[in-house]
Protein backbone atom coordinates (compact mmCIF):
# COMPACT_ATOMS: atom_id res chain seq x y z
CA UNK A 1 0.00 0.00 0.00
CA UNK A 2 2.91 2.39 0.85
CA UNK A 3 4.86 1.75 -2.34
CA UNK A 4 1.30 2.64 -4.24
CA UNK A 5 1.08 6.04 -2.30
CA UNK A 6 4.49 7.07 -3.47
CA UNK A 7 3.97 6.39 -6.99
CA UNK A 8 0.61 8.34 -6.90
CA UNK A 9 2.28 10.83 -4.98
CA UNK A 10 5.17 11.27 -7.37
CA UNK A 11 2.98 11.30 -10.40
CA UNK A 12 0.64 14.37 -8.73
CA UNK A 13 4.20 16.36 -8.28
CA UNK A 14 5.83 15.78 -12.20
CA UNK A 15 2.08 16.65 -13.14
CA UNK A 16 2.44 19.88 -11.18
CA UNK A 17 6.37 20.53 -12.12
CA UNK A 18 5.10 20.52 -16.12
CA UNK A 19 1.95 22.65 -15.02
CA UNK A 20 4.08 25.06 -13.64
CA UNK A 21 6.69 24.97 -16.53
CA UNK A 22 3.69 25.80 -19.30
CA UNK A 23 3.01 28.42 -17.75
CA UNK A 24 6.22 30.15 -17.51
CA UNK A 25 6.53 29.68 -21.13
CA UNK A 26 6.72 33.08 -23.29
CA UNK A 27 3.32 34.18 -24.49
CA UNK A 28 4.73 33.73 -28.21
CA UNK A 29 5.16 30.45 -27.91
CA UNK A 30 1.70 29.28 -26.33
CA UNK A 31 -1.12 28.31 -28.83
CA UNK A 32 -3.37 31.04 -29.54
CA UNK A 33 -6.45 29.11 -29.48
CA UNK A 34 -8.98 31.49 -27.33
CA UNK A 35 -7.31 34.87 -29.04
CA UNK A 36 -8.01 32.80 -32.56
CA UNK A 37 -11.79 32.48 -31.49
CA UNK A 38 -12.41 36.13 -29.74
CA UNK A 39 -10.35 38.50 -31.92
CA UNK A 40 -12.20 36.94 -35.51
CA UNK A 41 -11.48 38.32 -38.93
CA UNK A 42 -11.97 42.27 -39.25
CA UNK A 43 -13.59 42.05 -42.70
CA UNK A 44 -17.28 39.83 -41.90
CA UNK A 45 -18.53 37.89 -44.57
CA UNK A 46 -21.43 38.80 -46.50
CA UNK A 47 -24.38 37.84 -46.15
CA UNK A 48 -25.87 35.07 -48.02
CA UNK A 49 -28.22 36.07 -51.37
CA UNK A 50 -26.35 39.76 -50.91
CA UNK A 51 -25.21 42.00 -54.29
CA UNK A 52 -22.30 43.63 -54.00
CA UNK A 53 -21.14 47.29 -55.32
CA UNK A 54 -18.38 48.56 -56.44
CA UNK A 55 -18.17 52.05 -57.02
CA UNK A 56 -15.99 54.79 -58.25
CA UNK A 57 -16.19 58.32 -58.91
CA UNK A 58 -15.32 59.85 -62.03
CA UNK A 59 -13.89 58.24 -65.63
CA UNK A 60 -12.62 60.29 -68.47
CA UNK A 61 -10.03 57.96 -70.24
CA UNK A 62 -8.33 60.01 -72.70
CA UNK A 63 -9.19 62.33 -75.03
CA UNK A 64 -8.97 64.07 -79.02
CA UNK A 65 -10.89 67.03 -78.43
CA UNK A 66 -7.27 69.09 -78.48
CA UNK A 67 -5.61 66.13 -80.19
CA UNK A 68 -3.64 62.81 -79.08
CA UNK A 69 -1.17 63.83 -76.54
CA UNK A 70 -4.31 63.72 -74.03
CA UNK A 71 -4.40 60.14 -74.80
CA UNK A 72 -2.60 57.27 -72.57
CA UNK A 73 0.27 55.48 -73.27
CA UNK A 74 -0.26 52.16 -74.99
CA UNK A 75 -3.26 53.83 -76.41
CA UNK A 76 -5.30 52.89 -72.39
CA UNK A 77 -4.76 49.29 -72.87
CA UNK A 78 -3.28 49.32 -68.93
CA UNK A 79 -5.36 52.52 -67.58
CA UNK A 80 -7.64 50.28 -65.68
CA UNK A 81 -5.40 46.93 -65.22
CA UNK A 82 -4.13 47.57 -61.55
CA UNK A 83 -8.01 48.25 -60.33
CA UNK A 84 -9.21 45.33 -62.66
CA UNK A 85 -9.56 42.50 -59.76
CA UNK A 86 -11.05 44.59 -57.46
CA UNK A 87 -13.94 46.19 -59.82
CA UNK A 88 -14.70 43.15 -61.61
CA UNK A 89 -15.28 41.02 -58.01
CA UNK A 90 -18.63 42.76 -57.39
CA UNK A 91 -22.02 41.81 -58.66
CA UNK A 92 -22.27 45.31 -59.92
CA UNK A 93 -19.60 47.54 -61.00
CA UNK A 94 -20.86 51.23 -61.18
CA UNK A 95 -18.76 54.42 -62.37
CA UNK A 96 -19.64 58.60 -63.93
CA UNK A 97 -18.58 58.43 -67.22
CA UNK A 98 -17.25 61.73 -67.25
CA UNK A 99 -17.76 62.66 -71.42
CA UNK A 100 -19.10 61.58 -74.46
CA UNK A 101 -17.27 58.46 -76.68
CA UNK A 102 -17.29 59.20 -80.21
CA UNK A 103 -15.49 59.98 -83.09
CA UNK A 104 -15.18 63.50 -85.24
CA UNK A 105 -17.98 65.66 -84.32
CA UNK A 106 -17.95 69.19 -83.45
CA UNK A 107 -18.27 70.40 -79.91
CA UNK A 108 -20.06 74.31 -79.14
CA UNK A 109 -17.55 74.47 -76.27
CA UNK A 110 -14.69 74.34 -77.79
CA UNK A 111 -15.46 76.85 -80.86
CA UNK A 112 -13.32 79.90 -81.16
CA UNK A 113 -14.44 82.85 -79.64
CA UNK A 114 -15.12 86.02 -81.74
CA UNK A 115 -12.26 88.45 -80.35
CA UNK A 116 -9.42 85.54 -78.87
CA UNK A 117 -6.99 86.97 -76.75
CA UNK A 118 -4.42 85.38 -75.09
CA UNK A 119 -5.99 85.45 -71.77
CA UNK A 120 -8.95 83.95 -73.04
CA UNK A 121 -6.89 81.18 -74.61
CA UNK A 122 -4.78 80.30 -71.59
CA UNK A 123 -6.99 81.04 -69.10
CA UNK A 124 -6.82 78.25 -66.27
CA UNK A 125 -10.20 76.48 -65.81
CA UNK A 126 -11.49 74.05 -63.00
CA UNK A 127 -10.35 71.38 -62.86
CA UNK A 128 -6.76 71.93 -64.50
CA UNK A 129 -5.78 70.50 -67.32
CA UNK A 130 -2.54 68.94 -68.06
CA UNK A 131 -0.05 70.97 -70.22
CA UNK A 132 0.41 69.22 -73.80
CA UNK A 133 3.32 68.97 -75.25
CA UNK A 134 5.25 72.26 -75.90
CA UNK A 135 4.52 73.92 -79.37
CA UNK A 136 7.82 74.04 -82.03
CA UNK A 137 9.16 76.74 -82.72
CA UNK A 138 6.48 78.80 -85.01
CA UNK A 139 3.27 76.78 -83.65
CA UNK A 140 0.50 78.27 -81.56
CA UNK A 141 0.14 76.59 -78.25
CA UNK A 142 -3.62 74.64 -78.73
CA UNK A 143 -6.29 76.63 -76.63
CA UNK A 144 -7.52 74.88 -73.40
CA UNK A 145 -10.69 73.07 -74.38
CA UNK A 146 -13.33 71.26 -71.61
CA UNK A 147 -15.25 69.71 -74.05
CA UNK A 148 -14.07 65.65 -73.37
CA UNK A 149 -13.81 63.20 -76.20
CA UNK A 150 -13.35 59.68 -75.74
CA UNK A 151 -12.67 57.48 -78.62
CA UNK A 152 -15.31 54.89 -78.69
CA UNK A 153 -12.54 52.08 -78.87
CA UNK A 154 -12.03 52.55 -75.14
CA UNK A 155 -15.26 51.10 -74.33
CA UNK A 156 -14.06 47.67 -74.53
CA UNK A 157 -11.48 48.99 -71.24
CA UNK A 158 -14.53 49.78 -69.18
CA UNK A 159 -15.87 46.40 -69.97
CA UNK A 160 -12.74 43.98 -69.79
CA UNK A 161 -12.16 46.11 -66.00
CA UNK A 162 -15.65 44.35 -65.20
CA UNK A 163 -18.05 47.88 -65.29
CA UNK A 164 -21.91 46.75 -65.64
CA UNK A 165 -23.65 50.51 -65.43
CA UNK A 166 -22.38 53.84 -66.14
CA UNK A 167 -23.72 57.21 -65.34
CA UNK A 168 -23.89 59.58 -67.97
CA UNK A 169 -25.85 62.44 -66.04
CA UNK A 170 -22.86 64.80 -65.55
CA UNK A 171 -21.77 68.28 -67.40
CA UNK A 172 -19.71 66.95 -69.95
CA UNK A 173 -21.85 64.21 -71.45
CA UNK A 174 -23.10 66.75 -73.79
CA UNK A 175 -19.84 68.09 -74.76
CA UNK A 176 -20.64 67.19 -78.30
CA UNK A 177 -24.21 67.62 -78.64
CA UNK A 178 -26.69 64.82 -79.01
CA UNK A 179 -24.63 63.28 -81.58
CA UNK A 180 -22.24 62.84 -78.59
CA UNK A 181 -24.49 61.14 -76.69
CA UNK A 182 -26.11 59.12 -78.71
CA UNK A 183 -22.77 57.70 -79.83
CA UNK A 184 -22.10 57.01 -76.12
CA UNK A 185 -25.36 55.19 -75.82
CA UNK A 186 -24.33 53.00 -78.92
CA UNK A 187 -21.12 51.94 -77.47
CA UNK A 188 -22.31 50.95 -74.24
CA UNK A 189 -25.13 49.29 -76.06
CA UNK A 190 -22.86 47.24 -77.97
CA UNK A 191 -20.71 45.69 -75.10
CA UNK A 192 -23.59 45.55 -72.61
CA UNK A 193 -23.42 48.32 -70.04
CA UNK A 194 -26.12 49.42 -69.09
CA UNK A 195 -26.61 53.54 -68.54
CA UNK A 196 -28.61 55.72 -66.38
CA UNK A 197 -29.27 59.53 -66.57
CA UNK A 198 -28.72 59.91 -70.27
CA UNK A 199 -31.81 62.05 -70.38
CA UNK A 200 -34.42 63.17 -68.32
CA UNK A 201 -37.45 60.68 -69.71
CA UNK A 202 -36.56 57.87 -71.68
CA UNK A 203 -32.47 57.15 -70.43
CA UNK A 204 -33.14 58.13 -67.00
CA UNK A 205 -33.07 54.55 -65.05
CA UNK A 206 -31.19 51.80 -65.92
CA UNK A 207 -32.73 48.40 -64.66
CA UNK A 208 -30.31 45.09 -64.07
CA UNK A 209 -31.36 41.60 -62.90
CA UNK A 210 -28.29 40.09 -60.51
CA UNK A 211 -29.17 36.82 -58.26
CA UNK A 212 -32.83 37.14 -59.21
CA UNK A 213 -32.73 40.41 -57.72
CA UNK A 214 -33.99 43.46 -59.77
CA UNK A 215 -32.10 46.37 -59.29
CA UNK A 216 -32.78 50.10 -60.65
CA UNK A 217 -29.97 52.91 -60.94
CA UNK A 218 -31.33 56.47 -61.37
CA UNK A 219 -29.49 59.06 -62.52
CA UNK A 220 -28.97 62.66 -61.94
CA UNK A 221 -26.96 65.95 -62.33
CA UNK A 222 -27.43 69.46 -62.54
CA UNK A 223 -27.91 70.32 -66.05
CA UNK A 224 -31.41 70.73 -67.88
CA UNK A 225 -31.06 67.72 -70.09
CA UNK A 226 -31.04 65.09 -67.46
CA UNK A 227 -33.00 64.55 -64.29
CA UNK A 228 -32.08 68.04 -62.18
CA UNK A 229 -30.80 67.55 -58.65
CA UNK A 230 -32.12 70.84 -57.90
CA UNK A 231 -35.42 69.92 -59.32
CA UNK A 232 -36.56 67.70 -55.69
CA UNK A 233 -40.11 66.75 -56.70
CA UNK A 234 -39.28 65.40 -60.02
CA UNK A 235 -36.36 63.49 -57.91
CA UNK A 236 -38.97 61.66 -55.60
CA UNK A 237 -40.97 60.56 -58.83
CA UNK A 238 -38.66 58.87 -60.97
CA UNK A 239 -37.19 57.26 -57.63
CA UNK A 240 -40.79 56.10 -56.35
CA UNK A 241 -41.58 54.85 -60.27
CA UNK A 242 -38.09 52.62 -59.93
CA UNK A 243 -39.15 51.51 -56.71
CA UNK A 244 -42.29 49.73 -57.65
CA UNK A 245 -40.24 48.01 -60.56
CA UNK A 246 -36.94 47.18 -58.72
CA UNK A 247 -36.36 45.16 -55.47
CA UNK A 248 -33.02 47.83 -54.79
CA UNK A 249 -32.75 51.32 -55.78
CA UNK A 250 -29.57 53.18 -56.26
CA UNK A 251 -29.47 56.56 -57.14
CA UNK A 252 -26.39 58.44 -58.37
CA UNK A 253 -26.19 61.98 -58.77
CA UNK A 254 -23.70 64.57 -60.26
CA UNK A 255 -23.63 67.71 -57.84
CA UNK A 256 -21.58 70.20 -55.88
CA UNK A 257 -18.89 72.87 -56.02
CA UNK A 258 -15.35 71.82 -57.28
CA UNK A 259 -12.08 71.37 -56.47
CA UNK A 260 -9.73 71.40 -52.83
CA UNK A 261 -11.95 73.63 -51.39
CA UNK A 262 -14.95 71.83 -51.90
CA UNK A 263 -14.71 68.75 -50.07
CA UNK A 264 -17.31 69.65 -47.49
CA UNK A 265 -21.08 69.66 -47.62
CA UNK A 266 -22.92 72.25 -46.86
CA UNK A 267 -26.64 72.22 -45.74
CA UNK A 268 -27.41 74.69 -48.87
CA UNK A 269 -27.80 74.91 -52.19
CA UNK A 270 -24.24 75.00 -53.62
CA UNK A 271 -23.65 77.63 -56.47
CA UNK A 272 -20.52 76.74 -58.47
CA UNK A 273 -19.72 78.85 -61.78
CA UNK A 274 -22.72 80.53 -62.23
CA UNK A 275 -24.44 77.19 -61.96
CA UNK A 276 -27.41 75.53 -58.95
CA UNK A 277 -25.64 72.13 -58.11
CA UNK A 278 -27.70 71.06 -55.46
CA UNK A 279 -28.37 71.15 -52.19
CA UNK A 280 -27.10 67.59 -51.51
CA UNK A 281 -28.66 66.49 -48.43
CA UNK A 282 -31.64 68.04 -48.88
CA UNK A 283 -31.75 65.78 -52.01
CA UNK A 284 -30.21 62.76 -50.93
CA UNK A 285 -32.37 62.20 -47.96
CA UNK A 286 -35.80 63.07 -50.04
CA UNK A 287 -34.86 60.69 -52.74
CA UNK A 288 -33.89 58.16 -49.71
CA UNK A 289 -37.18 58.94 -48.31
CA UNK A 290 -39.03 58.56 -51.87
CA UNK A 291 -37.36 54.58 -51.88
CA UNK A 292 -34.01 54.98 -52.31
CA UNK A 293 -31.60 52.18 -50.86
CA UNK A 294 -27.84 53.99 -51.98
CA UNK A 295 -27.20 57.31 -53.06
CA UNK A 296 -23.66 57.81 -54.45
CA UNK A 297 -22.45 60.59 -55.49
CA UNK A 298 -19.68 62.64 -57.95
CA UNK A 299 -18.32 65.84 -59.71
CA UNK A 300 -16.42 67.61 -56.87
CA UNK A 301 -13.21 66.10 -58.45
CA UNK A 302 -12.63 64.96 -54.25
CA UNK A 303 -13.78 62.68 -51.83
CA UNK A 304 -16.69 64.03 -49.19
CA UNK A 305 -17.92 62.37 -46.42
CA UNK A 306 -20.08 59.66 -46.05
CA UNK A 307 -23.58 59.72 -44.05
CA UNK A 308 -26.10 57.04 -42.68
CA UNK A 309 -29.61 58.26 -43.37
CA UNK A 310 -32.62 55.81 -41.84
CA UNK A 311 -29.90 53.46 -42.05
CA UNK A 312 -29.24 53.37 -45.91
CA UNK A 313 -25.83 54.81 -46.96
CA UNK A 314 -25.31 58.70 -49.08
CA UNK A 315 -21.76 58.74 -50.55
CA UNK A 316 -21.34 62.94 -51.18
CA UNK A 317 -18.58 62.13 -53.75
CA UNK A 318 -16.18 59.35 -54.69
CA UNK A 319 -13.96 61.86 -56.33
CA UNK A 320 -11.82 61.25 -59.77
CA UNK A 321 -11.09 57.63 -60.39
CA UNK A 322 -9.41 57.40 -63.91
CA UNK A 323 -9.09 61.00 -65.27
CA UNK A 324 -6.29 61.15 -67.91
CA UNK A 325 -4.05 63.97 -68.89
CA UNK A 326 -6.97 66.90 -68.60
CA UNK A 327 -7.24 66.79 -65.36
CA UNK A 328 -4.64 68.35 -62.36
CA UNK A 329 -3.82 65.86 -60.32
CA UNK A 330 -2.12 66.90 -57.02
CA UNK A 331 -3.27 66.70 -53.06
CA UNK A 332 -7.14 66.28 -52.63
CA UNK A 333 -7.70 65.70 -56.28
CA UNK A 334 -5.56 62.83 -56.30
CA UNK A 335 -6.94 60.68 -53.64
CA UNK A 336 -9.15 58.01 -54.52
CA UNK A 337 -11.18 54.85 -54.13
CA UNK A 338 -12.82 51.60 -55.00
CA UNK A 339 -16.54 51.85 -52.72
CA UNK A 340 -17.65 48.39 -51.98
CA UNK A 341 -21.23 48.33 -50.79
CA UNK A 342 -22.80 45.19 -49.49
CA UNK A 343 -26.85 45.25 -49.96
CA UNK A 344 -29.66 42.76 -48.06
CA UNK A 345 -31.61 41.84 -51.06
CA UNK A 346 -34.33 43.95 -49.71
CA UNK A 347 -32.37 46.84 -50.02
CA UNK A 348 -30.54 47.26 -46.50
CA UNK A 349 -27.31 48.11 -45.98
CA UNK A 350 -25.32 45.05 -44.78
CA UNK A 351 -22.09 46.62 -45.09
CA UNK A 352 -18.88 48.16 -46.98
CA UNK A 353 -15.47 48.75 -47.35
CA UNK A 354 -13.11 51.45 -48.71
CA UNK A 355 -10.24 50.56 -51.15
CA UNK A 356 -7.96 53.16 -51.02
CA UNK A 357 -6.62 54.15 -54.63
CA UNK A 358 -4.87 57.19 -56.36
CA UNK A 359 -3.93 59.07 -59.47
CA UNK A 360 -0.01 59.63 -60.49
CA UNK A 361 1.22 61.96 -62.85
CA UNK A 362 -1.48 62.41 -65.74
CA UNK A 363 -4.06 59.90 -64.17
CA UNK A 364 -4.87 56.26 -63.96
CA UNK A 365 -5.99 54.85 -60.86
CA UNK A 366 -3.18 52.49 -58.92
CA UNK A 367 -3.85 50.83 -55.34
CA UNK A 368 -2.39 52.92 -52.50
CA UNK A 369 -0.77 51.15 -49.72
CA UNK A 370 -1.31 54.60 -47.60
CA UNK A 371 -4.61 54.25 -47.15
CA UNK A 372 -4.79 57.89 -47.66
CA UNK A 373 -9.07 57.49 -48.78
CA UNK A 374 -9.85 55.88 -46.01
CA UNK A 375 -8.49 58.61 -43.40
CA UNK A 376 -9.75 61.42 -45.55
CA UNK A 377 -13.26 60.00 -45.96
CA UNK A 378 -13.37 59.38 -41.96
CA UNK A 379 -12.33 62.96 -41.45
CA UNK A 380 -14.86 64.20 -43.59
CA UNK A 381 -17.68 62.11 -42.18
CA UNK A 382 -17.44 62.95 -38.48
CA UNK A 383 -17.02 66.65 -39.77
CA UNK A 384 -20.05 67.11 -41.39
CA UNK A 385 -21.93 64.20 -39.87
CA UNK A 386 -20.76 63.50 -36.62
CA UNK A 387 -23.29 60.56 -35.06
CA UNK A 388 -24.69 60.48 -38.83
CA UNK A 389 -21.47 59.00 -39.95
CA UNK A 390 -20.79 55.66 -40.51
CA UNK A 391 -18.01 53.48 -39.09
CA UNK A 392 -14.70 53.59 -41.19
CA UNK A 393 -12.20 51.44 -39.41
CA UNK A 394 -8.02 51.23 -40.09
CA UNK A 395 -8.99 48.37 -42.75
CA UNK A 396 -11.52 50.39 -44.38
CA UNK A 397 -14.43 48.42 -43.48
CA UNK A 398 -17.84 50.65 -42.75
CA UNK A 399 -20.12 49.63 -40.83
CA UNK A 400 -23.50 51.66 -39.66
CA UNK A 401 -21.92 52.32 -36.22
Amino acid sequence: MSTRLSFISALVLFTAVIIAGLACQPAALRTPVAEAETHPSATPEKPSGSITIAAVGDIMLGSTSINDTFLPPNDGRDLLKEVTPALSAADITFGNLEGPMLEGGKSEKCAPPKSPSPADAYATPTPTPTPSASPKPGEKKPPVCFAFRVPTRYGQYLKDAGFDVMSLANNHAGDFGDYGRESTRKVLDELGIKYAGSDREKFSTAYLDVKGVKVAVVGFAHNTIVPNVNDIDAAKTLVAAARKKADIVIVSFHGGAEGEAAQHVPRETEIFVGEKRGNLPLFAHSVIDAGADLVLGHGPHVLRGMEMYKGHLIAYSMGNFATYGMFGLKGATAISAIFEITLNKDGSFAGGKIIPAKQLGRGGPVMDDSGAAIMKLRELSLADFGTSAPRINDDGTVSEK
